[in-house]
């Protein structure tokens, strides 16, 4: 029983998205392709925003560190998804899946908590604009982005121990192009299900918590735009908190379907929505944030004609 553990716990298979040969080639390309934009448009987004004295302001501050994140939550997925494309089959070892898995969760949550730390920024710009300055002072944003973090740190630790420590004496194979808690849960011999439980607790707080809290701030936000008398002044403020509700109903949607749907054999389904919150929204963000915001749009144009010091 301890051989078989052990062997089958040195190396998994990563079944892919697909085993449909026809689609493996094209699918390559494609989310090469997403991978390719999802980089530059995020590194792009902070460089733009390092130089841009214009920039400089909490929101943009905020920005940074999530372009950052999604950046880094793209190259945690989608080269080991590539991989699956173009080999007959991707083994990944006990550290390596344990890794991505930490990775995956820390980014993940991490990115979770930036969006909740960017919709208290917009709640105060909007809500309480005479306090912004001292409210989101320099010192505020440095501890709101280290706390962001260090949730990030705390719920990925307690997820890959617990993974960890599980036995899988069965199947090696992952139903899943990369190394997720619940794919990993599925194939493991030695389930805790009281541990499990409270695993999923802090999941549901994850995801529920920040979700709550930034549509409670944009309920707040939504009542004080239309208390706007100037309709320049309402369309503004509507520009400024629409792409961020955008990121964030596409993000917690996929999220929301993927974890908390009824259980079921069928894994594409699953498949489908973790790749919209691993690979599409990172590339989404930054076209999301720099279209529909004016001020980027200047600070970009003033990088191509010269103008940035």
């Amino acid at each position: 029983m301890s051989t078989r553990n052990r062997s089958s716990a040195t190396v998994f298979i990563l079944e892919g998205l697909t085993r449909q040969p026809g689609l493996q080639l094209p699918l390559f390309l494609l989310f090469l392709l997403i991978y390719a934009l999802s980089m530059a448009g995020n590194l792009g987004l902070v460089f733009l925003i390092r130089i841009s004295s214009q920039l400089h302001t909490p929101m943009y501050y905020f920005l940074s560190n999530l372009s950052f994140i999604d950046l880094c939550y793209s190259s945690v997925i989608i080269p080991k998804m590539l991989m699956n494309f173009v080999s007959e089959k991707n083994f990944t070892s006990f550290p390596a899946c344990m890794t991505q898995l930490f990775l995956f969760c820390f980014f993940g949550i991490s990115d979770s908590y930036m969006l909740k730390a960017m919709a208290y920024d917009r709640y105060v710009a909007i809500c309480n604009p005479l306090l912004y300055k001292v409210t989101m002072s320099h010192r505020v944003c440095v501890l709101l982005v280290t706390s962001v973090y260090t949730m990030g740190t705390f719920g990925a630790l307690v997820h890959t121990c617990y993974i960890a420590s599980r036995s899988f004496c069965g199947t090696n194979v992952i139903h899943h192009y990369f190394c997720d808690i619940l794919p990993l849960l599925n194939i493991s011999c030695s389930r805790d299900h009281i541990k499990e439980l409270l695993v999923m607790i802090l999941v549901t707080f994850n995801v529920f918590a920040c979700a709550v809290a930034i549509f409670i701030s944009y309920a707040f936000i939504l009542a004080s735009i239309l208390r706007i008398r100037s309709a320049d002044g309402r369309s503004k403020a509507f520009s400024t908190c629409s792409s961020h509700l955008a990121a964030v109903g596409v993000f917690y949607g996929s999220i929301i379907f993927m974890y908390f749907k009824p259980s079921t054999d069928d894994t594409t389904q699953e498949k489908v929505a973790s790749v919209f919150y691993t690979t599409v929204i990172p590339m989404l963000n930054p076209l999301i944030y720099s279209l529909r915001n004016k001020d980027v749009k200047e600070a970009l144009k003033k990088f191509w004609n010269g103008g940035i010091l």
